[in-house]
C-alpha cells in the first residue's frame, strides 16, 4: 500500500536562493526595486490596517537573532533574521533571513522563501521610497559610507526610483569599495572611490550610512553635514549600535518607521525620550510634511520594520505566478479527516 499523496493544502511554494536569483533576473533588478518600492509605499498608505509590534530579539555577544511578525487581518507574515557582524571574518554572511506568508482565515502557510537577498532588496526599496519623499529636489549625487553586502542594492534602488546617477564611495576596507566599483560597472552610474568619509560626502545630496559594527560609532560628525542634505541611516538597527553623532540629530528633522522600535534600536536611542520624530507613513499619506525647504536636513532613521517584509513577501507571491520558479514543499500535515492525524501516520507505516 502506497503512502497517501499530500493534499494541495499541504504543499507550500518555497523560493530557494537559486530561484530568488532567477526571479530577480527574470524581472530585471531595477524593475524589481522600482515595483517593490511602490508595493511598500502602498502598504505604508494603509499603515493602520496592520498589527504592529517591535521585533522579538535575542541578543548575544556575537549578534542578534530576531523574529519580525505582522498581519493586515487577511495575511500574516513573519521573518527570521540575524545580524552577526563578526561572521564576515569567518567568510559568513552578516545577515541571513527567511520568511513566510500565511492565510489568517485558516492559518495555513501560502509561501516560504529565502529572505537574505529579499531583505537586501526591500531595505534598498524602503530607502528609495523615503528619499522620494525627503531628498532635495533634483538630487543626483549620493555618498555611500559602508560598501558591504547592502551597498549595491542601495545604489541601484536610488538610481531606479530617484534618478541618482553619481555615487561617491567609502569604506574602511578598500577591498569593499573595489568590490562595489566592480559590481556597478556597466550600470550607467558614475562611481568614485574616495579615501575618507569626509571626501565621499562632498557635494552629495544624499548620504547613506550602512556599516555593520555592533557598537556606538560616529561615522558622521556634526561638522561634516551641511544644510539641505538627506541622510539615510540604515546601519544602526539594534540597541547599542549607532552611526551618527547626536548633534546631527539636533539639527535634523528625523523620520522613522515605528517609534517604539526605533527608539530602542535606531539613531534616536541616543536622544531623550521626548525627541521629536515623524512617522514616515504620515508623510506618505500627506498627513505630515516631509521636506519643507532647500536648507532642511532630513534624516531617515531606518531600522527595518515587519510591514516592509510583509510587502516584499506579497510582492514575491504575486510575481511568482506563471514562472515556475519555486518548489512545492510538503510541510503541512493535512489528513482527509482532520480528526485522524494518527491514522494518516499509521497509513504511512504500511507503505
Amino acid at each position: 500500500m502506497s503512502s497517501p499523496l499530500p493534499s494541495e493544502k499541504a504543499l507550500v511554494p518555497f523560493v530557494s536562493v537559486e530561484n530568488m536569483m532567477r526571479l530577480v533576473h527574470h524581472i530585471g533588478i531595477e524593475t524589481v526595486l522600482t515595483e517593490l518600492t511602490d508595493v511598500i509605499e502602498a502598504d505604508f498608505r494603509r499603515w493602520g490596517s496592520f498589527d504592529k509590534t517591535p521585533r522579538v530579539a535575542s541578543h548575544s555577544g556575537e549578534g542578534v537573532i530576531e523574529l519580525m511578525p505582522t498581519s493586515d487581518g487577511e495575511i500574516y507574515s513573519f521573518k527570521y533574521v540575524n545580524g552577526h557582524p563578526k561572521n564576515m571574518a569567518q567568510g559568513l554572511q552578516t545577515v541571513t533571513a527567511f520568511g513566510l506568508l500565511a492565510e489568517v482565515s485558516t492559518g495555513y502557510p501560502v509561501l516560504l522563501t529565502e529572505m537574505t537577498l529579499l531583505t537586501a532588496l526591500r531595505t534598498a526599496a524602503t530607502s528609495a521610497m523615503a528619499a522620494r519623499h525627503l531628498a532635495p529636489r533634483g538630487a543626483r549625487t549620493m555618498a555611500m559610507i559602508g560598501n558591504g553586502a547592502q551597498a549595491e542594492f542601495q545604489a541601484l534602488a536610488m538610481k531606479a526610483v530617484c534618478g541618482i546617477d553619481h555615487f561617491r564611495l567609502y569604506d574602511i576596507d578598500p577591498l569593499a569599495t573595489e568590490k562595489m566599483v566592480r559590481n556597478l560597472a556597466g550600470t550607467g552610474l558614475t562611481v568614485a572611490a574616495c579615501s575618507s568619509s569626509q571626501s565621499a560626502i562632498e557635494n552629495a545630496d544624499i548620504i547613506t550610512t550602512c556599516t555593520a559594527d555592533k557598537q556606538y560609532a560616529t561615522i558622521l560628525t556634526d561638522n561634516m553635514v551641511g544644510s539641505g542634505v538627506h541622510i539615510n541611516a540604515i546601519g544602526g538597527d539594534c540597541p547599542g549600535k549607532t552611526e551618527l553623532h547626536r548633534d546631527i540629530l539636533l539639527r535634523a528633522d528625523t523620520f522613522v518607521e515605528y517609534p517604539p522600535q526605533t527608539r530602542i534600536e535606531g539613531e534616536i536611542q541616543q536622544m531623550d525620550a521626548d525627541y521629536p520624530v515623524t512617522e514616515l507613513w504620515q508623510v506618505v499619506t500627506g498627513q505630515a510634511t516631509g521636506r519643507r525647504d532647500a536648507s532642511q536636513i532630513t534624516l531617515f532613521d531606518s531600522v527595518g520594520f515587519a510591514i516592509e517584509d510583509f510587502s516584499a513577501l506579497r510582492y514575491v507571491r504575486d510575481r511568482l505566478r506563471g514562472t515556475g520558479l519555486y518548489q512545492d514543499l510538503d510541510i503541512i500535515a493535512d489528513p482527509d479527516d482532520p480528526r485522524d492525524l494518527f491514522g494518516m501516520l499509521q497509513r504511512a507505516r504500511q507503505a
